[in-house]
């Protein structure tokens, strides 16, 4: 009978461990709005970052304000590779993080340990 638990126990366990990594998962979009010619964006650090995504407009400055509730040591940098950022962000605080928004593209952010990411769009100024 020990067999049989211990065989289902890790079964369940495999299958956890496929749905966390391999298999897709929800995720939240926030596009910045425009206010006083700068964009700013609040993304709260709670076991990973929402909105994982954020959408910002080129040209116009930005502030991604993170806000880490969770006490997880992994979180508590955000590293932006293709902006040369590696931010603390101690607990319970705001930490305001200015984005060059001159080059449109695609950029990622993760936490310290690379585990937890988070993507930065910057969308072409539309000609207008």
């Amino acid at each position: 009978m020990t067999k049989i638990i211990v065989f289902c126990l890790g079964l369940v366990l495999i299958g956890l461990i496929i749905w966390w990594f391999l298999l897709p998962h929800a995720t939240t979009t926030a596009t910045a709005q425009v206010q006083d010619q700068q964009q700013v964006v609040d993304v709260q650090v709670a076991g990973g970052y929402d909105p994982e995504t954020v959408v910002l407009r080129q040209g116009i400055p930005a502030v991604l304000n993170f806000r880490r509730s969770d006490p997880s040591s992994c979180l508590d940098h955000v590293v932006f590779p293709d902006f040369g950022i590696n931010q603390a962000l101690p607990q319970n605080q705001v930490v305001p993080i200015k984005i060059d928004t001159q080059t449109a593209g695609e950029y990622s952010w993760a936490c310290g340990m690379d585990m937890f990411h988070g993507k930065l769009i910057i969308q072409a100024a539309q000609e207008e």
